[in-house]
């Protein structure tokens, strides 16, 4: 097999978009999530601002995030989910929204306030609002429309057990969280927000609903003609969460280079080809852990018998630097192999779930052709 020292022109087909109306500032370390959980759970809840929470968190994950509602949205627009945009507001639906709860909480405060730490109270909302930190709700399909919740905050140690806050008819009480009881009742976790700066699938298929003329492939358009192929992620199963529970749900990318529409037919016209990268975000909540999440996803719009492997990468998201996999994809021409270079990028702190070549052969085994790849299990067809 040649290698050819090609420069790959990185098409990002459905990456990282930050700059995005919901985009999220910078995250603020001396904003205390412990702060944040307590000040909660002493402001004067009720079955208004339950929902509120629980309307947001719907419709974050509607939107293929996680179940969050971010403090810049409870300030800015109350019940307003990640990925709606502003003029998708409920506030009118709330007569006292729980930023008016906060707002009526300082009004009476002074800078020798624990919380505050010598700062005044607007300088305090205003660091809130441009912070990272949000509620998450996990498993908040679950609630019952009326239990309130126990309010705690990621400890960031990797623990499973914090310190809560449970609202009882005689005040606050201290309780110890875990995710079992998550699971069981309705449980807030303080925490910060590292996926409302990118989009999901989700949102690409809301923003661009003539993909696939509205089949039921639907994350970019095909156009495969007789002599190539249309290569389809079709589902996505977790099998086990790579994050603690406090973290919230698992973040993966599944990144993929190929040489798209490949037909050259001489050494010379390889230069005039360029391997391609695709990828894109799957949110997997906890709940789904053990069920396949449907994408039916393009992975590769145009597949040509000559393209013979491609390289294929999946990580869980933890941040870090950006460093990248050096790999190749290899085409034929003539019966002869040749491999075209490419880097595909990750972060240094990511899990690297699986990453490797996948052959053509290995989706033409059968129609639906299905593989474990690490701790994930995947499904493909050749469309």
């Amino acid at each position: 097999m040649k290698t050819l020292p090609i420069l790959a022109a990185m098409t990002v087909l459905l990456a990282c978009d930050p700059a995005t109306p919901f985009e999220q500032p910078a995250a603020s370390e001396s904003m205390e999530l412990s702060e944040v959980a307590s000040l909660l759970a002493e402001l004067p809840l009720d079955a208004e601002h339950y929902l509120e929470v629980h309307d947001a968190v719907k419709s974050s994950s509607d939107n293929g995030y996680d179940e969050e509602y971010t403090m810049a949205s409870l300030f800015e627009c109350p019940g307003r989910g990640v990925g709606e945009q502003t003029s998708q507001t409920k506030v009118s639906s709330y007569s006292h929204p729980i930023r008016s709860l906060i707002d009526d909480y300082f009004a009476t405060r002074t800078k020798s306030d624990d919380i505050l730490h010598g700062a005044d109270p607007e300088s305090f909302i205003t660091g809130l609002k441009a912070s990272d930190v949000q509620i998450y709700w996990p498993y908040s399909e679950r609630w019952d429309g009326k239990t309130p919740p126990v309010i705690t905050f990621d400890p960031g140690t990797g623990a499973g057990v914090n310190t809560g806050y449970e609202m009882t008819s005689k005040g606050i009480r201290t309780v110890l969280v875990d995710e079992e009881m998550a699971m069981n009742r309705p449980v807030w976790v303080i925490n910060r927000n590292d996926d409302a700066s990118y989009k999901t699938i989700e949102m690409f298929r809301r923003e661009n609903p003539d993909w696939a003329q509205g089949g039921a492939i639907s994350v970019r358009p095909t156009k495969a003609g007789k002599d190539c192929r249309t290569l389809v992620l079709k589902d996505f199963r977790m099998n086990r969460n790579y994050d603690p529970w406090f973290a919230g749900a698992s973040e993966f990318w599944v990144k993929c280079g190929s040489l798209e529409n490949f037909t050259a037919s001489t050494e010379a016209e390889l230069k005039l080809y360029y391997p391609e990268i695709t990828d894109f975000l799957v949110v997997v909540k906890r709940g789904m852990m053990g069920y396949a999440h449907v994408l039916n996803t393009v992975l590769v719009s145009e597949w040509t018998d000559q393209l013979d492997r491609f390289a294929f990468m999946i990580v869980e998201d933890d941040g870090g630097t950006m460093t990248s996999w050096k790999c190749s994809c290899i085409a034929k021409i003539e019966s002869k192999s040749y491999g075209f270079d490419l880097e595909i990028p990750f972060r240094t702190a990511d899990d690297i779930v699986w990453r490797g070549q996948l052959s053509r052969k290995y989706f033409e085994k059968d129609t639906i052709v299905k593989g474990h790849f690490g701790d994930v299990e995947l499904s493909f067809s050749f469309e």
